[in-house]
């Protein structure tokens, strides 16, 4: 498998995803498969000027493959984080690289897929611009499932005075109507047809530090419902 990462092109270059190659995952009736075209590109440190605000901890995601995509993926900002898989025929196969970096853009399906973290919680990571206690920007790392977040709020421990959030850009949430004291987390994901409450009951202590990275405590599994327009293959079969 190459290095680097992979860009869709259908409608422009904004944001940052990880993805998957040719893997041998079997078709859900959840994810529709999709067409684009894509260009190799091998310095994965493009990337990091994003729209979706990960910066540098992008290259750590998914071993280091991720990829920009068109707006009608990106979502302006709801699929930040999204796991994607995608195959072309020479991708698999030992020795083809070179031949791959000479078609320039390539003709590519692609389809949604659940992002597995195995053991790690959803993390919840504080912006460098934040200040304590009057300004917060957070942003999450490491969202499992197929799921989108579409609502954050936020409240002391033990409070139910809830504040809302509003997305920044991408991936990042912020409020300038910060809650005194050590602050519980709660937010909508997409699930199913619908949406469903997450509640992180105790992220971040009184004392949070910008640049600070906590462990929310839950890891999302939920799978997001996508209706198909056109018939979809039962399966994706692995090339030999």
């Amino acid at each position: 498998m190459m290095g680097g990462g992979m860009l869709l092109l259908s409608h422009g270059l904004v944001c940052l995803v990880t993805y998957a190659l040719l893997l041998p995952v079997a078709s859900s009736a959840t994810a529709c498969l999709h067409q684009s075209k894509v260009a190799f590109f091998s310095k994965p440190e493009a990337l990091l000027s994003g729209a979706c605000g990960y910066g540098s901890l992008a290259i750590g995601f998914n071993g280091g493959r991720i990829a920009a995509a068109a707006p009608s993926i990106y979502k302006q900002g709801a699929a930040c984080g999204a796991c994607f898989q995608q195959r072309f025929h020479g991708m698999a196969k030992k020795g083809m690289g070179q031949d791959i970096l000479k078609l320039g853009v390539i003709d590519v399906e692609y389809k949604r897929i659940a992002c597995d973290y195995k053991d790690k919680n959803l993390v919840v990571a504080v912006e460098e611009s934040s200040q304590n206690p009057n300004y917060l920007a957070l942003k999450f790392l490491y969202q499992g499932g197929q799921t989108e977040i579409v609502a954050v709020d936020v409240a002391q421990v033990g409070s139910s005075n809830w504040k809302f959030m509003s997305r920044k850009y991408g991936a990042v949430w912020e409020t300038s109507r910060v809650p005194n004291g050590a602050l519980q987390l709660r937010f909508v994901v997409t699930s199913g047809f619908d949406g469903k409450w997450y509640w992180a009951k105790n992220v971040l202590p009184q004392d949070w530090k910008n640049g600070g990275m906590y462990d929310s405590g839950l890891q999302i599994t939920d799978i997001a419902q996508e209706p198909c327009d056109q018939p979809q293959p039962p399966t994706w079969k692995h090339h030999p």
